[in-house]
Parts: C-alpha cells; sequence; structure tokens
C-alpha cells in the first residue's frame, strides 16, 4: 500500500511550505499531508502593524506562539501520524527546523512510521542545537550575519520575531545567500511573502535514541550548496546518527540545491522520495 507523507515546515512557515513538493508527489501517485505546527497556519502572528511596517507597535503585539511548546508540536503531529495511520503505512519528513519535530515523534512513536525522511534538516544525536550551534561546522552559516532581521525582546514576546517584509538591502542580500543563493530574486520575494513572522522560541532538548528512532528506517537528503544548514553540518548528523546505529544507517542523497530551492523546484526531491518508497513496496526489509 502506498504510504501517506506527513510534511513537517522549517520555521516560519506552515503547510503552504510543502505546496510545490505536493504537487510533484501527486503527479507521482502518492497522497500528501502538510501539517501546520501549533501557532502556525492561519492566524500564525500577521497583523496590521506588520503590514503597515509599524516596527515599534508590532514589536509589542503579543505572539500567537507564547506558551507554545516543542511539545505541543510534537503532540499535534503524533496525533496526525496515528490519525494517516489507520488508512495504511506513513512516511514522516522535515525539512530544516522541522527535523526537530521528526526526531521527537520518531522517538515516541516508532511503531506508526514506514520512514523518516530529513531534508537539509536537524538530527540531534551527541549534542544539542546549542553545541552544534556553536560547534566548526556551523560557522559558515550565512545565519550568522541577518542582524537586523529580529523584531521586539522574545523573553518578553514569548517568541522569536522577524521582519521579514524589511527594505534593508543588505539584509534581504544576506537572507537571500542564506535561503535561496541559486534562485530568482522573484522567487526569493515570492518565498518571503509566505513566511510567517513568529517562531516557537523552544526547539526542545530531545536527540535520536537507538531504541527508538534507531528503528526507524531514515533517510537524509543533503543539500550540498545549502548557506543556511551547511553541508558539513548535515554530514555531521549522518556521521552520528549512523555510528548509533550502525545496523541502520542513513539512506543518503545528494542534491546541488540552496536551503529552498529544492522545495520550490521539487521534481528532483520528489523523485528521490517517491523511488525510495518503491523501493519499500518492494523490499519487507525496507
Amino acid at each position: 500500500m502506498t504510504p501517506t507523507f506527513v510534511l513537517v515546515h522549517g520555521s516560519n512557515g506552515n503547510g503552504q511550505y510543502f505546496g510545490p513538493l505536493q504537487r510533484e508527489l501527486a503527479l507521482l501517485g502518492h497522497r500528501s499531508l502538510a501539517v501546520d505546527l501549533p501557532g502556525h497556519g492561519n492566524g500564525g502572528g500577521f497583523s496590521a502593524a506588520y503590514q503597515a511596517q509599524d516596527l515599534a507597535a508590532f514589536a509589542e503585539e503579543p505572539s500567537p506562539l507564547a506558551g507554545v511548546t516543542h511539545a505541543d508540536g510534537v503532540a499535534h503531529v503524533v496525533d496526525v501520524v496515528r490519525r494517516a495511520h489507520e488508512h495504511g503505512p506513513v512516511v514522516l519528513a522535515g525539512h530544516s527546523r522541522g527535523g526537530f519535530v521528526l526526531t521527537s515523534v520518531a522517538n515516541a512513536v516508532p511503531e506508526l512510521l514506514e520512514r523518516v525522511v530529513y531534508v537539509s534538516a536537524w538530527c540531534c544525536v551527541d549534542s544539542t542545537a546549542g553545541e552544534y550551534v556553536n560547534g566548526p561546522e556551523y560557522a559558515s552559516s550565512a545565519l550568522m550575519d541577518v542582524e537586523g532581521l529580529l523584531v521586539g525582546d522574545p523573553a518578553k514576546l514569548g517568541a522569536l520575531r522577524m521582519n521579514w517584509r524589511t527594505a534593508d538591502p543588505a539584509l534581504l542580500a544576506t537572507l537571500k545567500r542564506a535561503l535561496l543563493a541559486d534562485g530568482t530574486d522573484s522567487e526569493f520575494y515570492a518565498f518571503l511573502a509566505t513566511l510567517e513572522p513568529d517562531e516557537n522560541l523552544d526547539a526542545g532538548t530531545d536527540r535520536a535514541a537507538a531504541g527508538t528512532w534507531g528503528r526507524v528506517p531514515h533517510t537524509y537528503v543533503r543539500l550540498t550548496g545549502d548557506q543556511s544548514i551547511p553541508v558539513a553540518l548535515q554530514d555531521r548528523f549522518i556521521t552520528e546518527a549512523d555510528a548509533l546505529t550502525p545496523d541502520n544507517p542513513f539512506d543518503v542523497h545528494s542534491l546541488d540545491s540552496s536551503h529552498l530551492s529544492a522545495l520550490l523546484r521539487p521534481a528532483e526531491l520528489a523523485g528521490i522520495v517517491a523511488g525510495r518508497v518503491t523501493r519499500l513496496s518492494t523490499s519487507p526489509a525496507g
């Protein structure tokens, strides 16, 4: 039976994030469901002050993510996976920050998952997210240079608030380099328009556990042109995970892509995912 793909978005995103990938999967004969994590989607922090770029007012507005935890996101996705599983196998896939949720869900309900697929996504194994950020593999990330993006006091807001509608040319150039260096300006601005201003402060502390996460077949799609999550960090995740579960290593694929272009032009990505599912369906061992 063909699995349902449950897709988990990255930072400041929502279910619309995966529209192009879902179209490609549908054309290949697969069904998918893109979640909105709690506090995201409709009502995800947009306001008149944000629209008007009244940054003083925007910096003080309450956040829909205040009080929302990583555990809330995990519980939401577990519920989606459980319901989808009633209709057949489930493949859980995520991009970027969505990897935190993937790992926690695979730790929580490995018996409900056929496979987890990380697309240049965080996969904490030996260290915490903060330790990875402070490590040498992350040092080249262009996100280290995005001064001026944050608005307001995160501790007061209970969320990270970003002004994606900035007109600062230097900041926009840095963001394009970090997210879509191989895309057009039009693609870049269109994607920025879909991003929500607020993101959760809590990324959780879960790490991949051999006895739970390690039971689930897992795929990593390396994006070799990614200047947000550098390929060196992606490779560290893979190496550490393979050492954790040497009998169940990552199934690794590489795409020549920035952080976003594999999602905006997803034919190759959909082909990797669909091809892996074909092999799953013909091999009991996965």
